[in-house]
Order: structure tokens, then sequence, then C-alpha cells
């Protein structure tokens, strides 16, 4: 018999979900800590590190944060010129040289030394290192200005500083818990949503001007501060009182899907919605889009995270957001080519992104990044038919693409594709659609595969179709839609497909859904996105879809 003997399984420090910021409006704003031997870092190791997401740029020449000292040879982290970021001694020469990240996004930023060699960081990316020596003498700090005309127009989080310990010495994958002030920890301020006079070290700060606490965050959640974190696949075998739950921590109480930006005439849309997709209602703002050029790009994701690749813009960027929280997305990486109009499939491990176009070319491109860890993706092999407006499913070790638009209207395509996941190489012939379509919506169990609505010449569509993953095979009638719609994308949660936005030419906010281990059923009202917009990409992110075991 299994008997629970603990008063405390797992629990929060505050209920609060996410942490919070400083912000600065870029006109005379700052926060200063006073001198200390604390931060008198001589030769030795240290740590500083932060999140930043820039507005602007400020008119006095600075948008990065400040991490600056009064004095001459106190350490200095910004910016100096429209390019640099640098690591430099106040009033010397710099040492270490990055290139800015982009406005509008959030940014980890870190910088440590150790044994004499510098590395400057850029989301977990090592982006300079050398031969640091130079003594950093004790002095003030001040976050947010240089104090006189080189202002951060913008937001700062979680500056922490640590004394005799360089915690990254190679690239890594940003935080996503708040920081905590572990070991050597000196200073670690600007994470409470309500004081932007917040210290956890017992340090007192100085507000200059209007700088503010604010709820804007990364999307960092707080961290277990007692109890247990189940970190593991976990399972119980217990006849007793109480029967723990399994999987991990952010496992339980998942069932998030994120709707990604879209197209609504004339121009693109850069919101970001949520829904529980075990319960119908309408959805809820999630956060906001870099930029209106990743609005045509295409998300996938594990159960923590969910990346959104490429664009309208033909760009090829990557950004990330973690499900559990409500943030705009942060830099991963580069997809491999720059194009709009692909689409993505995931398993717990990898992300795939396949097709698009390049303007006027269609790609067969498919590239693959490990979910977990930044960075850029790689090379994973072709499609069967380069093409665009594609549909993906997936299993754990499967993932199929279906559809699509080969070439110029009206031309269509009715192929069904697959890769393996664990694998690269070129996709392989799956099967057929019923009817040539694109701008399908995608939604998977893990077992069985859902292609719904779409368009094939001169009609909007309201067929779902559905395929077994495991089994090579053409697709077969499930049901219907509830509204002949195209750019209506899915998101999933094993159990339920749901479907949201679309054309039919009207633009559509309505999300439906339907039971994919059933057939012959039509799709039942969800609720409403908060925007109308064609959402491209046939699949959404979810935090519970087929690819997830």
């Amino acid at each position: 018999m299994g008997i629970l003997r603990t008063d405390t399984i797992s629990g929060l420090e505050t209920p609060t979900p996410v942490t919070g910021s400083v912000y600065f409006d870029g006109n005379g704003d700052w926060i200063t800590v006073a001198e200390s031997e604390d931060f008198n870092f001589g030769t030795g190791d240290f740590t500083v590190e932060f999140w930043i997401y820039w507005d602007g740029f400020n008119s006095g020449g600075t948008r990065g944060v400040q991490l600056t000292a009064a004095v001459t040879n106190g350490i200095w982290i910004g910016q100096v010129n429209s390019t640099d970021y640098v690591l430099r001694s106040y009033g010397n020469a710099n040492h270490l040289t990055v290139s800015l990240p982009p406005l509008e996004k959030w940014h980890h930023i870190a910088v440590t030394r150790k044994n004499s060699t510098a590395r400057f960081f850029v989301n977990g990316n090592l982006g300079a290192s050398g031969s640091v020596t130079h003594n950093f003498v004790k002095h003030a700090i001040t976050i947010g200005s240089d104090e006189s005309s080189g202002h951060t127009n913008g937001y700062i989080s979680n500056v922490r500083m640590l004394k005799g310990t360089a915690l990254y010495t190679s690239d890594f994958t940003p935080p996503v818990h708040e920081l905590q002030p572990i070991g050597d920890t000196v200073l670690l301020c600007c994470n409470n949503p309500d004081s932007a006079g917040a210290e956890a070290t017992g340090k007192t700060i100085t507000i200059n001007g209007d700088a503010a606490a604010s709820t804007f965050s990364p999307g960092l959640t707080r961290d277990f501060t007692y109890g247990t974190e189940f970190r593991g696949v976990t399972t119980f075998d217990t006849q007793g009182y109480f029967v723990p739950p399994s999987g991990t921590t952010e496992q339980r109480g998942r069932g998030r899907g994120i709707f990604h930006g879209g197209y609504a005439s004339p121009d693109y849309r850069t919101e970001m919605d949520y829904i529980q997709i075990s319960s119908q209602g309408n959805a809820i703002k999630f956060g906001t889009l870099g930029s209106k050029n990743y609005s045509e790009g295409a998300p996938c994701g594990d159960s923590i995270r969910a990346i959104n690749g490429g664009g309208a813009g033909l760009n090829n960027n990557m950004e990330y957001v973690v499900f559990a929280t409500t943030s705009n997305p942060v830099d991963f990486g580069d997809l491999t080519v720059a194009r709009r109009s692909l689409t993505a499939i995931s398993n717990n491990t990898r992300g795939c992104w396949a097709g698009g176009t390049t303007n006027p070319a269609m790609s067969d491109v498919i590239d693959y990044a490990t979910i977990a860890s930044l960075g850029n993706a790689q090379d994973f092999g072709n499609l069967t038919v380069a093409r665009r407006n594609l549909t993906p499913n997936g299993s754990s070790t499967r993932g199929t693409f279906a559809g699509g638009n080969p070439g110029s209207s009206p031309n269509l395509d009715d192929t069904i594709d697959y890769i393996t996941f664990a694998s690269t190489g070129n996709a392989v012939d799956f099967g057929n659609l019923a009817t040539a379509m694109r701008e399908q919506g995608g939604a998977s169990s893990g077992i069985r595969g859902l292609i719904a609505g779409g368009y094939s010449a001169p009609a909007f569509r309201n067929e779902i179709e559905y395929i077994t993953i495991s089994t090579l095979g053409n697709g077969q009638d499930f049901g219907d839609l509830s509204l002949a719609r195209s750019g209506a994308a899915g998101v999933s949660n094993k159990i339920n497909g749901v479907f949201g936005g679309g054309s039919s030419p009207t633009l559509q906010n309505l999300i439906d859904y339907v039971t994919i281990a059933s057939t012959g059923d039509d799709a039942a009202d969800f609720g409403d996105l908060t925007y109308s917009a064609v959402i491209y990409a046939g699949s959404q992110a979810s935090d519970s879809h087929g690819g997830i075991s």
C-alpha cells in the first residue's frame, strides 16, 4: 500500500505565474546600486546576465542596457554605436564586441569571465570571446543609462551578477525560470512586477526619472522553492490513499494551443492567441509576434516551447515562446533558407520546417532544429514536390506533409509525403489526398492525422480527410468543418482537433473542433479568436499534439 507521508508535494513561492521587469522610456531613466566591495571583480571570475527588450533607438545613441560604473575601470556593458554591443572597462577600450540583436524582442544577454577568458553570449549563443585580464574595480552599478545621454529605451528583466563564478563557458539554453540568488550572487534585480527597487541580496536601489516596474517579461516562470518538481516520466504503483500524477511538472496541466498571426487584407497580423484545447471557449491574447514579417511563418514545438520559423518578409528568423506563460517571442536562431508559406511539424525532440516559397520559386527544403537548444536550423532533406501552403501531421516518429501549391495559382497538389524524425533525408511518398488542395488545417492524435478544409479552385472546401500516420495510404473521408474555408489552422491535444480562423472568402475568427478518433461527425463550435485572419502553415503549435509521447 502506498501511503503519502509528506505535507507538501509541490508549491510556488507566490501564485504569480511570471516575473516582471523595469521599463525605461529613453528619456533620463535609470536605477543605481551604491558602490560595494561586492562589485570589485578584480581579475577574477564573474557572471553578468539579464534579459532586455528594446523599443527603439535613443536619441543619445544608446538602445542597449548600460551596466556601468561611475568610476574609471569599472565594468561597463552597453552600446557604443548603431551596430555594436560591448564589454569594456569604463573610460577604456572595448574588450569584447558583438552585433546588436533586433528591436522589439526579448533577448538574454550574458557576459562571463573564467580563468582570464571572457565570453559574450546573446540568447545562449557565444558571440565573442578572448583573453581579458583587466582589473575591474569596485563601483556603483547603473542600470538603464550611462547617466548622461545614453538612456535605454525599453525593458530590462532579471539582472543577475555573480562574483567569483562564470556560469556559462559555452553555448547554452537560456533560463526558462526566473533567476535565483544562487552561490556567489551579488546582485539580483529588475524582476518584480510591483517594484522597480526590489533586490534579492539586500542592496538598496535608487530610482531615477520615470523608471518603473512592469508586468511585461520574457516569459520566465517562477521556479519551485520547496517540495518536489517531477522531471522524469514518473509512474507509481500504489493502492493507497493518494496517487501522484505521472509525467513532468510541465506536462501536468498541458493542453494549450497557440495561433500565430495571419493575413487580413491589406496587411499581416501580429497577434498571438491561445486556447485550452480540452475546454471550449474564446481565445485569449498570448502576445505579439516580433514583426508582421513573421506572420506567415510556421510554428511547431514540444511540451515546453513553441518555435515559429520564416514568414511574410521572406525572412529566415526563428523565434520562440514558452507555452506555460503569456509573452512576446524571443529569438531562437535562423532557418537555412528564407521563405514564407512554409509548414512545420515536430516530435518531443526535433522541429522540422518544410516547403514554402522564396518568391516566385517554390521550395522543397526541409530544415530541422533541436527544440530544447537555441541555434540555427540544419538541412534535413527535401520534399518530393516543391510547394507552399501544405499541411503537416505527425506522430512521435513520423511527420507527414499533404497537398499544397506547387506553382502559381491555380496549380494545386494532392501529394502526401513523409519523413522519419530520427533520421535525416528526403521525404518519401505516403499517398494522395482525395482532392488536390492548399491551405488546409492539420491536427493529429499521433495515430490519425486530419486535413481540414482548404481551397480547390474555384471553391472553398469544408471536407475533412484523415490518414493513419503509421501506415501508407490515401486520405479518407472524415466529416466536415462547420464552414467551408481555407487557411483555418489546426491544433490538437491528441483527443480534439481544433481549427481556427480562415477565409470563406470573408475573413473568419471562428474556431470549431472535432474528436479525432471518431469519423462521420461534423465540426462543432468551439469559440472565437480575438482577430479574423487567414492563418497559414496548416498547423499551429500545441504542447500536447500527436508528436509528443
